[in-house]
């Protein structure tokens, strides 16, 4: 089926920009010219991914995001500018998907907006057990997709559920970044380090004991990351 996606952004000519390029990948495209009126066709509509800018005036992009989060698990791509990593954290930890730095190409957007499409079909990924014990505190349910500290569930986002589940098929290997950029976000994202260190950092704060001294998630600089030898 024909994938819709809502355009969130104050200025018409980058709407315009935006709508021009995705219908002619065939997607299904409609707009939204502030933070309130996007929260709207989100409950209205149920687009299957939205593309917000965070520079609005009055609902700001951070806002909108905060209030989407509220009613929807929709999928969303935010625009931030260029050289905010700031802007980049603070959108990641409200619930976006993924951001695309302004100034950017349609090919550029396209490709993110189809690589985090795939993500969420792929959000279920097949499980070779059903539960994986990985230590006495450590435990992933996979039947109900329950990550347990203590036998406690801890929330998760699909994108740090994912990561985990490729750290868990891989236990005691040497990851390279390479690798697992392609692996859980996709082939488009092989060179965005940042981004990986970011959720190796979400990852740790969840379930680590003590993040700044790991005791499952292990890296080595400049090569990549390498998850406890659970199997041993």
């Amino acid at each position: 089926m024909t994938k819709h996606i809502l355009i969130v952004d104050d200025e018409p000519r980058m709407r315009r920009f935006v709508r021009m390029n995705l219908e002619l990948e065939d997607l299904r495209v409609s707009e939204a010219s502030d933070g309130l009126e996007a929260i709207r066709k989100v409950r209205e509509e149920m687009p299957d991914l939205v593309v917000l800018d965070v520079e609005m005036p009055n609902l700001d992009g951070f806002e909108t995001l905060a209030e989407i989060r509220r009613a929807s698990p929709v999928p969303v791509i935010i625009l931030t500018v260029r050289g905010e990593e700031d802007e980049r954290i603070k959108g990641l930890d409200l619930g976006a998907d993924d951001y695309v730095t302004k100034p950017f190409s349609a090919r550029e957007l396209v490709s993110r907006i189809n690589a985090v499409l795939r993500r969420v079909q792929l959000s279920s990924p097949v499980e070779r057990t059903s539960r994986i014990d990985v230590d006495e505190r450590l435990s992933v349910d996979f039947d109900r997709r329950e990550v347990l500290i203590n036998g406690e569930p801890v929330k998760m986002r699909p994108t740090e559920y994912r990561l985990l589940h490729y750290f868990l098929q891989n236990p005691g290997r040497m990851l390279s970044h390479e690798q697992l950029l392609s692996n859980v976000w996709g082939p488009e994202y092989v060179d965005d380090n940042q981004l990986l260190r970011l959720y190796v950092t979400y990852l740790r704060q969840k379930i680590e004991p003590d993040p700044s001294n790991p005791r499952y998630i292990f890296n080595e600089r400049g090569v990549g990351y390498r998850f406890m030898d659970f199997k041993r």
